[in-house]
C-alpha cells in the first residue's frame, strides 16, 4: 500500500493553469500506474487521466485532452496534472489514485489520495 496526498488546487479565472501534484509515501518501490480523477458536487467520479509507472502509457479523458498533461517523477515518488486553459467545468475536487496498471475505471484503483479543490470561474 503507498500514502497518497495531493496538493496545488485553489481558486483561478476561467483560462489559467494550475499544477496538481501528488506526493507518495510507503511503498513506493512498487511500480504503481497512477491516476487523476476528479468529482464535482453532486456528480460521479470522473476519469481524468492515467499513467504508466514508466510513462510509456498515457491515456486522457476526451474531456481534457489537449489541455491537461499527466507526468510523473519516480525519484521523487510524484505524479503531476498539468491544467491548461481550465474552464468552469472543471471544477471539482481532483484525487490521485495508484493502481497495478494503467486502467480508466475507479474500482481497478487500489489507493487513493484525501483530494485537492480546484475551482474555475467565469
Amino acid at each position: 500500500q503507498v500514502q497518497l496526498v495531493e496538493s496545488g488546487g485553489g481558486l483561478v479565472q476561467a483560462g489559467d493553469s494550475l499544477r496538481l501534484s501528488c506526493a507518495a509515501s510507503g511503498r513506493t518501490f512498487r511500480r504503481y500506474a497512477m491516476g487523476w480523477f476528479r468529482q464535482a458536487p453532486g456528480k460521479e467520479r470522473e476519469f481524468v487521466a492515467t499513467i504508466s509507472w514508466s510513462g510509456g502509457r498515457i491515456y486522457g479523458a476526451d474531456s481534457v485532452k489537449g489541455r491537461f498533461t499527466i507526468s510523473r517523477d519516480n525519484a521523487k515518488n510524484t505524479v503531476y496534472l498539468q491544467m491548461d486553459s481550465l474552464k468552469p467545468e472543471d471544477t471539482a475536487v481532483y484525487y490521485c489514485a495508484a493502481s497495478e496498471r494503467v486502467g480508466i475505471r475507479a474500482i481497478e484503483y487500489d489507493d487513493w489520495g484525501q483530494g485537492t479543490q480546484v475551482t474555475v470561474s467565469s
